[in-house]
């Protein structure tokens, strides 16, 4: 009987914490929705919901709600859920593939290779794939940079390297900031008042054409994850003790290199540079479920979602009408929990010797 109790006890506690967190989630979008410069009910949100789906007739102050509801938070809040949870997938699967706890698409410099992408479709006005060239040009730079990355990061045989790791991110982030700086100052004056938001962060150019866009490979790209699971854990141990446990390091590194590139260009598309997300998720999920990936690429997911919507909350009521770029409001939040990181891994590295 006490055997039994003990077996269950941790299913049990991440079944509450599913449980949790798929609360958190329904209450965070529909207080996004509800909450901006026009306060909506909750009954407001539901009944303009189903008259949309319906095709229920409503009278003038319910239109009013309806058009508010879809027309311009519904979008909005979609993106940052799928903003959220490509990024923090990402980093889950970076950290995996790194073996390294401080892997993040924005501190080694994927984000800023896929921003690097996009800038230079905006400045140059290329336009060769239509709505696609943003989405296309984030995702070739972010392949390129995630290649490099790994090559000049690779984890040795006991893992990866935080020193190096992060004196590769400094590095390509700062070659990235020196060309998008460079391409910035050619930029036209409107492209100029663009350029300066997205850099920051912004999910204000939020519509259904980026939902329609960004949904699809988020959606693959997750999904590929969460089938990768068990190479990602025999990978976290090291490339040698992967191998011999029979995983093809090669061409699992060249697929996770391609869907986590995807995932960040279905990101920083259309939200500009978010950091931190893919930092913060994964190792709080890491310490409270576990490193099993199997249950760290869904649950990473889900929270990312929930930090970007609440996130982009804060932004558009923060400093009514202005809004505040969310890349301010995760900088202020993930740059001392990166600080407490590097702390307890050098004290963790510390007790050791």
């Amino acid at each position: 009987m006490t055997s039994k109790s003990v077996v269950k006890k941790p299913a049990d506690h991440r079944v509450l914490f599913a449980v949790l967190v798929g609360l958190f989630l329904v209450l965070a979008f529909f207080s996004s929705i509800a909450i901006g410069a026009v306060s909506l009910s909750l009954t407001d949100v539901i009944n303009a919901l189903y008259a949309r789906i319906a095709s229920v007739q409503s009278d003038d102050i319910g239109r009013l709600n309806e058009a508010v509801v879809w027309d311009l938070r519904l979008s909005r809040v979609i993106t940052a859920m799928i903003v959220g949870a490509s990024l923090a997938t990402c980093g889950a699967a970076m950290q995996g593939l790194f073996g390294n706890p401080l892997a993040d698409p924005g501190i080694v410099g994927v984000s800023s290779g896929a921003s690097l992408g996009a800038i230079i479709v905006v400045v140059l006005q290329i336009s060769t794939f239509g709505i696609w060239t943003l989405p296309i040009g984030a995702f070739v730079a972010g392949v390129a940079t995630t290649f490099l990355i790994y090559a000049l990061a690779r984890p040795g045989k006991d893992g990866g390297d935080n020193t190096k790791l992060l004196l590769v991110g400094i590095a390509v982030n700062a070659i990235g900031g020196a060309f998008a700086g460079y391409l910035t100052y050619l930029a036209t004056a409107e492209q100029l008042q663009s350029l300066t938001f997205w850099s920051m962060g912004s999910l204000s150019g939020a519509k259904w054409i980026t939902v329609a866009i960004s949904l699809p490979p988020a959606v693959v790209g997750i999904w590929l994850l969460y089938r990768w699971s068990r190479p990602l854990d025999l990978l976290a141990l090291g490339e040698r003790q992967a191998r011999h446990l029979g995983v093809d390091v090669t061409v699992l590194r060249r697929k996770l290199i391609f869907v986590t590139a995807l995932l960040v260009a279905a990101a920083v598309s259309f939200s500009g540079t978010i950091g931190f997300v893919g930092l913060v998720i994964p190792h709080l999920f890491r310490l409270m479920i576990g490193p099993a990936h199997r249950l760290l690429i869904p649950f990473s997911a889900a929270g990312g979602a929930l930090l970007v919507m609440l996130a982009d909350l804060a932004a558009r009521t923060l400093d009514p009408p202005s809004e505040v770029p969310i890349g301010v409001i995760m900088g202020s939040l993930g740059g001392p929990f990166f600080l407490w990181m590097i702390y307890r891994s050098s004290k963790a590295r510390g007790g050791q010797e």
